[in-house]
């Protein structure tokens, strides 16, 4: 082949492969263009102009509903967003209460502060009561924020025998039947369980209450005690449970107490008012206090190692 026409192809194909790099090169600046220009549309774009880092924008899309998104990138960058949504029990629809909560707050824990305001415990006991949900039957919530109405119906009250109890002690029949056959089942291990408390009705705990106040004043009485309307023990569903020559103070350190602990939520009842966790159930721990809600809800309720409030509100109040 002639030199000049080898000359020839090789300009010819330099300037195809000019062309073709020219166009790569033009594409790949057109996709980075388009791409960036539809970057620039998205919520993670404006959550990172505002300062929001990818572990906080990828909380904030996974954890909130659209509403809340939009009021995050309508504002300043909030520096604990993340430590607030990343709470295991977070509730989305109290978005804006967390945050109201933690700015008068701001020494307690984000944990705690998801936990008060889920559980409505964002104010003194008693300051903001209101009627429980009655038909929640053995889920039922009763405390210092969630009332019973004084003619509330617990049901079929059913009378233990001695071989049960301390005096008359009575609860609902299916809390009645589940506590006989735990009984039975922890007598097979050495274990005897004995009531010393269960239903009592409005008036009895009016009476207990009343009396508690007039000898050692109100907040003695409110720590110890609840106030009529408020007490488990009106649903028929708590029990007090010692056993022979148990003394409260000390029931803890008993066998009884560690069987109870390990095996209560076979039969369906829970450890209510458990230490440490004064400030969210209201009342001084007590080992001895028993709520049966039915073996499926307290193994669950066992198994997520919370209060009750804790997992009404989380479970119960959102199916």
């Amino acid at each position: 082949m002639p030199v000049k026409k080898k000359i020839k192809l090789k300009k010819k194909f330099k300037l195809l492969l000019l062309i073709i790099i020219l166009g790569v090169g033009a594409t790949i600046i057109g996709f980075k263009i388009y791409n960036n220009h539809m970057f620039k549309q998205t919520i993670d774009y404006e959550l990172q102009k505002i300062g929001y880092e990818k572990e906080t924008i990828d909380l904030i899309k996974t954890k909130l509903k659209d509403e809340n998104i939009e009021k995050i990138k309508n504002n300043d960058k909030i520096d604990y967003i993340k430590d607030i949504i990343k709470e295991k029990y977070y509730l989305d629809k109290h978005f804006d209460d967390y945050l109201t909560f933690y700015e008068n707050n701001s020494k307690k824990s984000f944990k705690d502060i998801v936990t008060l305001v889920n559980i409505g415990a964002t104010k003194g006991f008693y300051e903001d009561t209101k009627e429980t949900d009655t038909s929640l039957k053995e889920a039922i919530l009763v405390n210092k924020y969630n009332t019973l109405p004084k003619d509330y119906n617990p049901g079929n009250i059913k009378k233990f025998s001695s071989t049960y109890a301390y005096g008359e002690v009575s609860a609902e029949e299916n809390c009645y039947n589940a506590f006989i056959q735990m009984a039975k089942s922890a007598k097979k291990d050495g274990i005897t369980l004995i009531l010393t408390s269960g239903y009592r009705s409005y008036e009895k705990q009016k009476k207990i209450y009343d009396d508690m106040k007039k000898q050692k004043g109100q907040e003695h009485a409110d720590k110890y005690a609840a106030r009529p309307g408020s007490s488990e023990h009106e649903t028929g569903l708590s029990l007090d449970i010692l056993t022979y020559n148990a003394l409260t103070e000390t029931f803890k350190e008993t066998e009884t107490y560690a069987w109870l602990h390990e095996h209560a939520h076979e039969y369906g009842f829970i450890e209510r008012y458990e230490e440490g966790k004064e400030y969210i159930t209201g009342y001084s721990a007590e080992s001895w206090h028993y709520r049966y809600i039915g073996e499926e809800l307290a193994k669950k309720v066992k198994e997520e190692g919370i209060t009750y409030e804790e997992y009404f509100a989380f479970y119960v109040q959102n199916e």
